[in-house]
Order: C-alpha cells, then sequence, then structure tokens
C-alpha cells in the first residue's frame, strides 16, 4: 500500500522518539522481519555458514528417515524447501539457496533410489516436484556469477544424472533439462 505524501511528510516531521516507537510497534508485528533484522543487525551477518549447516544438517537427517512412499518424500522435500526458502528471506544467501537445494535433492536421491527409480502413478508428483525444483535450481545457477560454477559442477551433473535416470526422467525430457551442466 503506497502511502500519500501528506502522511509520508508527517511521518518524516515526528519526533525521533515518536518514530522509534512506532517503528518498534510495526516490527513486532512481522516475525520475517524481526529475524532479518536480528541477523542483519545483532549476528551481523556473520553466522550465515552456521546458519547454512544447520539446514544441511536437518537435510541429512530427513534424508535418511524410511520413506514408505513417493509421496511422503515429496512431502519432506518441501517441508526442506520451505525453510530453505525462511533463510533466504532472512539471510539474502543466493549462493546458499543453490547449494542447500541441490545437497537436498541429491539426499534423497541417494536414500531413497529405490522408491524414487521408477515412474508410476504414486511417484508422478514426486518426479514432476523434483523436475520442476531442479529447473529452478538451475535458473538460479545461470544468475550466479560464472565464477562460482567450479563449486556446483560435480553436485548439479550429479543431480541431473539422477534427474534423467530416476522417476523424474519423463518430466526431464518435457522441461528439456540438460543432460550436463554447464
Amino acid at each position: 500500500m503506497a502511502l500519500p505524501d501528506l502522511l509520508k511528510k508527517a511521518i518524516v516531521q515526528m519526533s525521533v522518539q515518536e518514530k522509534d516507537k512506532l517503528l518498534l510497534r510495526l516490527v513486532t508485528k512481522d516475525p520475517l522481519l524481526v529475524d532479518r533484522l536480528h541477523f542483519e543487525l545483532i549476528e551481523d551477518s556473520s553466522t550465515l555458514p552456521e546458519r547454512r549447516e544447520v539446514i544441511r544438517e536437518r537435510i541429512m537427517k530427513i534424508a535418511q528417515m524410511n520413506q514408505y512412499s513417493p509421496g511422503w518424500i515429496m512431502m519432506d522435500m518441501r517441508s526442506l524447501s520451505g525453510d530453505i526458502t525462511h533463510h533466504v528471506k532472512i539471510t539474502k544467501d543466493k549462493y546458499g539457496e543453490i547449494e542447500l537445494n541441490v545437497a537436498m535433492l541429491n539426499a534423497f536421491f541417494e536414500h531413497h533410489a529405490e522408491q524414487l527409480r521408477s515412474y508410476t502413478s504414486r511417484s508422478d508428483k514426486c518426479a514432476l516436484y523434483i523436475a520442476k525444483k531442479t529447473q529452478t535450481v538451475l535458473r538460479l545457477l545461470d544468475k550466479l556469477n560464472e565464477d562460482y560454477y567450479v563449486d556446483f559442477v560435480d553436485d548439479v551433473n550429479q543431480l541431473l544424472g539422477f534427474v534423467h535416470t530416476m522417476c523424474s526422467h519423463p518430466y526431464a525430457r518435457q522441461l528439456e533439462l540438460p543432460r550436463e551442466w554447464p
């Protein structure tokens, strides 16, 4: 919602104490903003590697759990994807977004190869999710500076190998995902 010019001028003319009170009241209404300010102001953005490691450990823990169907696997991947998205909204960590998504997809392929091996009606939604998530990762990589490609080439090519040989292969062809990157 855009503020009218008169209201903007009135806010600018308020005393510093009044502005601070209003700002603190507004900030507490948005938990995401509170987390972001905490990260930037208190942590001084220095805890980025630790935050990535916490999510990476959670990915490995959940990927190693026994799942009975591709549907459960997809639910776990969506939950982890939400954690990654939350991390990115707070930290603006584009490198970590790619790294964590690739790690998540590879971990689930490695630990659940049997459930994700062949395309069936039970694996359809999971296969589509995996193919689209891979497509998203490739788009994010295109926006990243080419100097970082070296960091991702092995993991991304491993992921593309899984995507083209496991249950997601029909969607990989449909989405025209490459077999090798870059």
